[in-house]
Parts: C-alpha cells; sequence; structure tokens
C-alpha cells in the first residue's frame, strides 16, 4: 500500500500495530474475564497506555530521526555522523530552534564568505592600482628617452632621476606586499630580547634626519631622558613600527613642523610609545578605516608623497603579535598622535 505522504505511512503502520495490540489484550481479558473481573479490564487499560505510548514514542523518534538522515545525507556540508539517534526528540520546538541556529550559523558563515570575497576583489584592484601608475611612470620616461631624449644630457638625468623613482616606489610597495602577505599568510615569528627603546628611536630619528630636513621637520624626543628605557619584544619588528610613524609624521606634517615622540608609563607592566606631530591631522570619520591595507586620507597627496598604502595595516600587525594595542587621537588641522604599548623589561 502506497501513500502520497511520509506521514500517512507513518500513521497507518502505528495505528496497525495499535490494532494488534488491542485486540491482543482484548482476547486475553475475555479468556481471563470469569478470573479477573473489573480488575483485569483496569490491568488490560493501563497495560495498553504503556505499551501505546512506547509504541509511539518510538516510531515517531524514530521517523524523525529517518527524515533528519536523509537531510544530512543530501546536504553535502553536512556530516551525517554529527547525527546520532541520542539527539532525536519528538518536540517540534527543540527542532525548529536547532534548525534556527543551523540557519543563523549558515547565515554568518555566507555572510563572512561573502565579505572576504569582496574584500579579495577590493584589494586585487588595490594591488593592481597601485603597480599601474609608477609602471606607466616608468615606462613613459624610458620611451621618452629612447625616442631621442637620451642625446639631451639634462633631460635624460632628470627623466632618469624620475624613472628611478617610480622603481623605488615599485620596490617598496612589493616589498611592503610580500611582507604583509607572509604576515597573514605565516604569522610572525618573534626574536623576544630586552633592548633600550631609547637608543632605537634615535637610529631611527638619524636614519630619516634628511628625509625631516627637506621638509623643515624637526625629529626630537619630548623630553630628556636620563636613564636608558628597556623593553621586551621583536627590535626589528619594532623598529619597523617607529619607522612607518615616524615617516608618516613627516610625509603628512606641516613644514615647519614638529615630529615629538615620548614613553611613558601605561600600567605597572607596560609602557605606552607615542609618535606626535603638528601636522595636517585626520578626519575622525577616516579614524576607524585607518589600518586598512591601501585605505587611503587623500588619495592625491598620498601618492605625491609616496609609499605604498600597507604602512599602517603592518604596524597593526606587528604590534598585535606582540599582544600589544595601537591607539591613534587626530584633531583635523592640528595634528595626530600614533601610540602602541610595549612590555617593561623586568
Amino acid at each position: 500500500m502506497k501513500f502520497k505522504k511520509k506521514t500517512y505511512h507513518y500513521a497507518f503502520w502505528s495505528a496497525v500495530y495499535l490494532t494488534l495490540l488491542s485486540g491482543v489484550l482484548f482476547l486475553t481479558h475475555v479468556l481471563l474475564e470469569k478470573h479477573l473481573g473489573p480488575i483485569g479490564l483496569l490491568i488490560a487499560f493501563f497495560i495498553l497506555f504503556i505499551i501505546s505510548f512506547f509504541i509511539i514514542q518510538y516510531r515517531a523518534e524514530n521517523f524523525i530521526y529517518k527524515r533528519l538522515r536523509r537531510i544530512y545525507e543530501e546536504i553535502s556540508f553536512l556530516d551525517v555522523e554529527d547525527l546520532n539517534r541520542e539527539s532525536k526528540t519528538t518536540d517540534i520546538e527543540e527542532i525548529s530552534k536547532s534548525v534556527r541556529e543551523f540557519a543563523e550559523d549558515k547565515r554568518l558563515e555566507i555572510k563572512s564568505l561573502t565579505e572576504r570575497d569582496s574584500f579579495r576583489r577590493d584589494f586585487l584592484g588595490n594591488v593592481a592600482h597601485e603597480l599601474k601608475t609608477p609602471l606607466f611612470t616608468v615606462q613613459g620616461y624610458i620611451l621618452t628617452l629612447m625616442e631621442g631624449a637620451v642625446n639631451d644630457k639634462q633631460l635624460r638625468t632628470k627623466y632618469l632621476d624620475r624613472a628611478n623613482k617610480g622603481v623605488e616606489r615599485l620596490v617598496s610597495l612589493i616589498k611592503d606586499l610580500d611582507m604583509i602577505s607572509k604576515l597573514e599568510r605565516d604569522g610572525i615569528k618573534l626574536n623576544i630580547e630586552v633592548f633600550n627603546i631609547l637608543e632605537l628611536i634615535q637610529s631611527v630619528f638619524d636614519l630619516f634626519e634628511m628625509k625631516a630636513k627637506k621638509r623643515n621637520i624637526t625629529l626630537q624626543f619630548d623630553k630628556v631622558y636620563e636613564f636608558p628605557v628597556f623593553v621586551v619584544g621583536d627590535l626589528e619588528k619594532i623598529e619597523q613600527v617607529l619607522i612607518n610613524l615616524i615617516v608618516n609624521s613627516i610625509k603628512y606634517g606641516v613644514p615647519g613642523g614638529t615630529t615629538v615622540v615620548g614613553i611613558e608609563d601605561y600600567n605597572s607592566q607596560k609602557f605606552i610609545v607615542k609618535v606626535v606631530d603638528n601636522g595636517e591631522g585626520i578626519k575622525q570619520e577616516h579614524l576607524s578605516r585607518l589600518f586598512e591595507r591601501f585605505y587611503r586620507v587623500d588619495t592625491s597627496r598620498s601618492r605625491d608623497q609616496g609609499g605604498s598604502g600597507l604602512g599602517l595595516s603592518i604596524v597593526k600587525h606587528i604590534v598585535e603579535a606582540h599582544d600589544e594595542n595601537i591607539l591613534i587621537k587626530s584633531s583635523y588641522g592640528q595634528g595626530s598622535e600614533f601610540s602602541f604599548t610595549i612590555q617593561k623589561a623586568q
């Protein structure tokens, strides 16, 4: 006998089992009526109730289990081994709750995948754009030289210098792309040691002294430090953080301005290192996105100043790899303060 609905099949066989059970109990009662009387009837009803309960419960659970198993088998990303008979229930509300939780998990998973795909497309677009600009610049100058400008010594020197700047920007971009891809793929392997962060800051000042002078920007400490300040971290990685923050303060500082670096107590275990400039500052709507890859507050100005657009993203990765925090304060037109925490040496 075939039924269009699976529930009909379930109800039919449940009715068959209960009818057979009722028949057996009825015949038993008839045969024993003269011996047991009304008590036998009560016993028969009680036995019928108990056995009926277990038959209905077992068949309902088995019915639900088979239906759920088929769903798990048909949906490729569900593992049928995750479904066990102990988890079956006839509580429809509980089943609905489980389905809702499953649907919500998958919704969040799909949302995450969609965001990643969007981020990937944006990232590839940004990389292509960032590479295209210096490549076309270098190509343009080289073609001009090949077409005859190479014979003009003054023009040749000028164009070769500009082409070299384009190549330098390409090299910087490739290096930063390589670094950030390694950071995100393999994580950061830290070489933890104790070092004097004052010496490290001074070495970065010395490294970019000429760059700062070209924009008439002064690099200085916030005060005279009488004693060394020892911290714990990866010296080379922290140097990279300081380089990126100080170079940014030079690029976006105002001519005649200052970049001040200071170290203060953050708590009993940590210092906070602050890089403060009196440059153009950053509008509040940009602050939350500053550490995104390739995010630029002022696209035209940023490209004029050079850089890969990955510096702050690299800074964030390095600081967080040390289990520390990167912070920013800025007032548009007044300057910015980038700061990060670092462990004190004991």
